[in-house]
């Protein structure tokens, strides 16, 4: 048997659905996974080992490419494993709506990563988590309205406002676009402008469109707030699945100003 073979691997152990683990090194994947199933109490017979990261199973050549130090996850007959989102998964499952046990156990998962993937998630779901999105009013969420005068009193009206005052702004140019139009078409230019115009004030520029608390075909978020990039003009959706609820929190709100709703670029 050659030198290499002979080395030990040393991993980080857990059983499916435990965040408590325990080092364990071996010299192939059997030994590793006999040590870890007589650790942990489970039988070998139908036990895998697989990658916590991305669920990859662990077995036979791939066992030498695997980076010391890496954690494993140990499963038994009929369990599965789809990466650390699985843990996120978990929580949500059990969790109908965000609570202090909820981010505890996020919070918790944090605690103990470094990949910067993993904490990046996990940042995002305590972000989430965390936010104040069922609050209207200013009394219930005073950091929302910070900078805003302060005639607004609660997020929908302002949000109105906000949308009443982007389709005023695309009005204005596309109406300061008639001196680029031909003079033989500027007539008719204006008048189709003009039109516009009208059925725009008919629809009080249709600033139902940002308020959440508007009948469903009047907006264009869910109840609770969230708006969905409609994707590129010439695609059906977006790929991306860029989203955003600027009823969370001030930066979220400030955020969507700058957002366009057939497509967004998130820099990462």
């Amino acid at each position: 048997m050659s030198a290499v073979l002979q080395k030990l691997k040393r991993f980080k152990l857990r059983a499916l659905h435990n965040q408590k683990k325990f080092g364990v090194a071996g010299r192939n994947c059997e030994e590793v996974l006999r040590k870890g199933c007589l650790h942990l109490q489970l039988p070998v017979p139908g036990s895998t080992l697989c990658l916590y990261e991305d669920g990859t199973e662990v077995t036979g050549d791939y066992f030498w490419s695997v980076p010391d130090d890496s954690e494993l996850v140990l499963l038994t007959a009929g369990q599965t494993w789809q990466g650390y989102v699985s843990d996120i998964s978990r929580f949500l499952s059990v969790f109908q709506e965000p609570h202090a046990e909820l981010i505890q156990a996020a919070r918790q998962l944090l605690s103990d990563e470094r990949a910067p993937l993993r904490q990046k998630l996990l940042a995002d779901l305590l972000g989430t988590v965390s936010e104040n999105i069922a609050a209207e009013t200013r009394a219930e969420d005073a950091p929302w309205f910070e900078g805003l005068e302060s005639r607004f009193r609660n997020k929908s009206g302002y949000l109105r406002y906000s949308c009443e005052s982007r389709i005023r702004s695309y009005l204005r140019e596309v109406t300061s676009g008639a001196s680029l139009v031909v003079t033989e078409a500027r007539e008719e230019y204006l008048r189709v402008v003009g039109a516009m115009c009208q059925k725009l004030q008919a629809a009080r520029y249709n600033s139902s469109y940002f308020d959440r608390g508007a009948k469903a075909g009047r907006r264009l978020c869910t109840p609770e707030g969230w708006f969905s990039c409609q994707g590129p003009f010439d695609v059906d959706d977006c790929a991306s699945r860029h989203s955003i609820n600027p009823y969370s929190n001030r930066e979220s709100r400030v955020l969507f100003s700058t957002w366009n709703l057939d497509h967004v670029t998130v820099v990462s």
